[in-house]
């Protein structure tokens, strides 16, 4: 991939719309652009416009006007790309994009590569790489807390993190590289008892950084939820209820979900995954028993389950009730379980009381009423820990940043260890130098083509 010539994308969406934004970048996106621009005013020419402004113009081809646009012009290297950009918004026609893309296309632009403009951002140092793949998060984010967690990382939030304990770092493998230089004379450049702290502290934030993980993993891909239960208790009516849409048949007839029905919204700004599950039963039903089998799977694979019963049954089920209870809590101990009492607006005091005093931490819930959903939803966002989001705190959603903090954390230990041994510093050095290649395969100091490409390969065109 040559990134020395000019590009073009639609920035906007594909289809029709109001407008429509298509972005060139490159030494020479202001001239190319220039060659088929029209001004309304004096027929000034944008190579001679000051960067960061707008000009009211037509987009011609001969004498054949395509539309009237205002072009914006950002000039190298005060811009996204760090290279001259401009921003042609035209009318959002299918037909009058195509138009103006394939007229440039055919005087010196070639089509941009998925992520190709953030990658010259990359390439011409406006962002590090986190910063870089914050930008895609961004795009993706779908409820308060991953843009939250997006827009701090990509105002540098975790970059410079990592960019001071990388710095601290590299000063003091200087000085243990410079001791080499002088072994015969056996001599240390570094304070041992500092360099001590140093790793004490780049352990600490390490850890902090590694253990955020396990919530920024779930606010990023939304944290499932599966609803769990016998049939016909309501667990269809329960979804519908937390969605506030018909999202799934709700019908006398136990049995009526053969299949997991999954969708996602978003609580106190975290995105939640609800899986409505086939009722738990013995059946001899051929189709209902797949959906059964798949209800487990998805218990498997949920953060949080839902046990969901019929209150008008606790008398008679009270014993499986329960037994069921035992079964999900040993096998998934770690999981945490709601316990709910459905269509409570069908039972009198007496028994509601005789259920609260016989299971601990009991919810009352009429999902057809709406009774109790609002205490539902809290009780949901009180299982998950986001005092690092509220706090501010960098918080770590990227599996390869995760990857490579893990490998630092283990290279650290090692010197660590070194330190407290007695290690030499030629020994020391080669456990420094890999911690350091982890922090600068985080920000990009450190790179290849194919780590690049498997990247910006994520993103979409025109971004």
């Amino acid at each position: 991939m040559t990134h020395h010539d000019t590009i073009i994308a639609l920035a906007t969406a594909a289809g029709s719309g109001a407008i429509a934004v298509i972005r060139l970048s490159g030494t020479e996106a202001i001239s190319i652009v220039d060659a088929h621009f029209k001004s309304v005013v004096n027929h000034k020419s944008l190579i001679d416009q000051a960067t960061h402004t707008i000009h009211l113009g037509h987009i011609v081809e001969d004498e054949r006007v395509l539309d009237e646009v205002l072009v914006s012009v950002f000039k190298n290297p005060n811009s996204y790309t760090g290279e001259n950009v401009i921003e042609i918004s035209c009318h959002g026609s299918n037909y009058i994009q195509q138009e103006i893309i394939q007229l440039f296309l055919r005087n010196g632009c070639r089509m941009a590569n998925a992520g190709e403009f953030t990658l010259r951002a990359f390439l011409n140092g406006k962002l590090d790489l986190s910063q870089a793949e914050a930008v895609a998060d961004l795009i993706a984010s779908d409820n308060e807390a991953s843009h939250q967690i997006a827009m701090q990382q990509m105002r540098g939030g975790f970059s410079s993190e990592i960019a001071k304990l990388r710095e601290q770092l590299l000063n003091f493998a200087s000085l243990i590289e410079l001791e080499l230089d002088f072994a015969e004379e056996d001599v240390e450049f570094a304070d041992r008892s500092q360099f001590k702290a140093l790793v004490e502290r780049i352990t600490f934030v390490l850890k902090r950084l590694i253990d955020s993980f396990a919530v920024g993993n779930v606010i990023k891909n939304g944290i499932p939820v599966a609803i769990v239960g016998e049939p016909n208790v309501g667990k269809s009516t329960l979804l519908n209820a937390l969605l506030n849409e018909e999202r799934a048949i709700v019908s006398e007839i136990a049995g009526t979900t053969r299949d997991t029905i999954e969708d996602e919204i978003s609580i106190g700004g975290i995105g939640f995954r609800f899986i409505d599950t086939a009722g738990i039963r013995d059946t001899d039903d051929v189709v209902e028993s797949i959906g059964i089998k798949k209800t487990f799977e998805k218990i498997d694979q949920a953060q949080v389950v839902i046990y969901l019963f019929d209150a008008r049954d606790f008398k008679d089920q009270r014993s499986v009730l329960k037994v069921e209870l035992e079964k999900i809590k040993n096998k998934y101990p770690q999981k945490p379980l709601l316990v709910i009492a459905n269509k409570i607006d069908k039972v009198d005091d007496i028994l509601i009381s005789k259920i609260q005093s016989e299971i601990s931490e009991i919810k009352l819930l009429s999902a057809k009423t709406g009774f109790g959903v609002e205490q539902l939803t809290n009780s949901l966002l009180d299982l998950i820990n986001t005092g690092s989001l509220r706090n501010n705190e960098t918080i770590v959603t990227n599996s390869r940043h995760f990857d490579a903090l893990l490998k630092a954390f283990e290279e650290i230990q090692k010197v660590k260890h070194g330190l407290e041994s007695g290690l030499s510093g030629d020994l020391l050095a080669i456990d420094i130098r890999q911690a350091l290649y982890h922090f600068g395969e985080i920000t990009g100091e450190i790179t290849n083509d194919d780590l690049l490409g498997n990247i910006f390969a994520n993103f979409c065109i025109g971004k």
